[in-house]
């Protein structure tokens, strides 16, 4: 009796393990990208070191006093082996950032008496590519979702979709539906408000439900028109708060243009986009894109109705000689909350937010490549930003970056990059006096300056 159980139990772990797939060519790979350095502002109060752009607008305005941040990503690539073919590419990729709003966190200091060691897992999914080899591809979890960006202000606009969610692809057809929502007290868009969980109140975000469809069409010459669309809906919620948050929705439709210029080096190309947000699909703000991530402040009903976002983005790359390359790009967004007052409004929880805004911001980046490895940078940026009545905040900032590149590449992408960061900038009076920048709190002066030794990489 004990001999036949026990070759039932070894006929049964056969069975089981020639039943499982076999994986071939694993791959592990070790992505990482950041920026780091240290810097300080000369005519600073106590040589506090604070970026130079407009509040509101992130790093639109030029990213070249960006605080430090290290992402690093771990992925395993693999192909399955069914029936003794090659079929799909899989990949499970996870992303660990750390950052701190405070300046340096790496060496002689601590999280804690750093003012707050911040770590976040935007990425982990796992994605098959040509399933079977076919066209068809999926993917489910939480990545960073985006495509074109305006690599100066790293700003990814138009199709920014980073959230939790899942997805499917044939060809040039994307379908995906994300679940964006957060547990944080703090940047919680929309309806920040307070639920009771087993005795313990804490701040929570209703869920939304966003649904995407996107199609690319290539045309002649590698020309590429974008299409995008998006409906949002968020389910009304009776106990939170005690407080009744009735259902909302909102929509998104935009068109991108993508096209290469053939010019003395290879390269070039130029970016046009127009997207357009209504409801609660109105986002995004501070130099983010995320269309869910509500602005403004909900009408008498709760709601945002008549909410609206419009964003156009222009963006190009020439690639002009060996010796000189000019990167530009402009922003305009104007967005208005579901109320309808055209400054503040009541939020929420109670308290008074801008119902109304308008953010424009131009920049170009040169590059003189007085060698392979010795590149000269120049920067100069105009950004406005006109929160409800309010007038006009503005700034110049201009740039001077000699920048070491050990790869001896001329090219605006080669990386890493060590950089000597020369940076000015003038407000006008409404900004200095009202504190429209991160240096501004902490020197109420016309005149910004940085001065800062950073490098800059993505290595994958």
């Amino acid at each position: 009796m004990r001999t036949n159980l026990l070759l039932l139990l070894f006929s049964i772990t056969s069975i089981c393990s020639y039943s499982q797939v076999v994986i071939t060519n694993t791959n592990f790979s070790l992505g990482t990208t950041g920026r780091i350095g240290v810097g300080l502002a000369p005519n600073g109060e106590g040589n506090m070191w604070k970026p130079l752009n407009l509040s509101g607008q992130g790093s639109l305005g030029g990213r070249m006093e960006q605080n430090d941040y290290i992402d690093i990503l771990p992925a395993v690539h693999f192909a399955p082996k069914l029936n003794g073919k090659d079929s799909t590419n899989v990949t499970f990729q996870m992303r660990l950032g750390m950052y701190t709003a405070n300046g340096q966190f790496i060496g002689n200091v601590s999280s804690r008496s750093n003012g707050g060691l911040t770590f976040i897992l935007p990425e982990a999914f796992v994605e098959a590519r040509n399933i079977m080899g076919s066209k068809w591809s999926a993917w489910v979890g939480s990545r960073f979702r985006r495509y074109d960006d305006i690599h100066i202000s790293d700003y990814f606009y138009f199709d920014d979709h980073s959230a939790q969610g899942f997805g499917v692809s044939h060809k040039n057809t994307e379908l995906t539906m994300l679940m964006p929502a957060s547990a944080d007290s703090t940047n919680v868009y929309p309806y920040n408000y307070e639920v009771t969980v087993a005795g313990a109140t804490n701040p929570a975000i209703r869920q939304r439900m966003v649904w995407i469809g996107e199609h690319s069409i290539i045309l002649k010459n590698n020309n590429v028109i974008k299409l995008l669309g998006e409906f949002h809906h968020v389910a009304a919620n009776a106990a939170a708060a005690s407080k009744n948050y009735q259902a909302d929705n909102g929509w998104v439709a935009g068109i991108k243009y993508n096209t290469p210029f053939k010019t003395k080096l290879p390269g070039s190309f130029n970016q046009l986009s127009v997207r357009y947000g209504a409801g609660i699909a109105n986002g995004g703000d501070n130099g983010n894109t995320f269309t869910w991530a509500t602005y403004g402040a909900p009408d008498a009903e709760g709601k945002y109705t008549n909410a609206y976002s419009v964003t156009a983005v222009e963006h190009f790359l020439l690639n002009l000689s060996p010796k000189f390359c000019l990167n530009g790009y402009g922003v305009f967004t104007k967005s208005k909350g579901g109320s309808a007052s055209t400054h503040t409004a009541e939020y929420f929880n109670g308290n008074q937010f801008y119902n109304q805004k308008t953010d424009f911001v131009v920049g170009f980046r040169s590059f003189y490549y007085v060698t392979k490895w010795l590149h000269l940078i120049e920067e100069v940026h105009y950004a406005v930003r006109k929160d409800g009545d309010n007038p006009e905040a503005s700034m110049w900032k201009f740039s001077f970056a000699p920048t070491l590149v050990p790869l001896g590449k001329k090219d605006p992408w080669s990386r890493p990059h060590i950089r000597l960061v020369c940076t000015v900038a003038h407000y006008n009076d409404y900004a200095r006096d009202h504190n429209y920048s991160p240096y501004l709190q902490v020197n109420q002066k016309s005149w910004g300056t940085y001065l800062g030794v950073k490098t800059e990489w993505w290595l994958f």
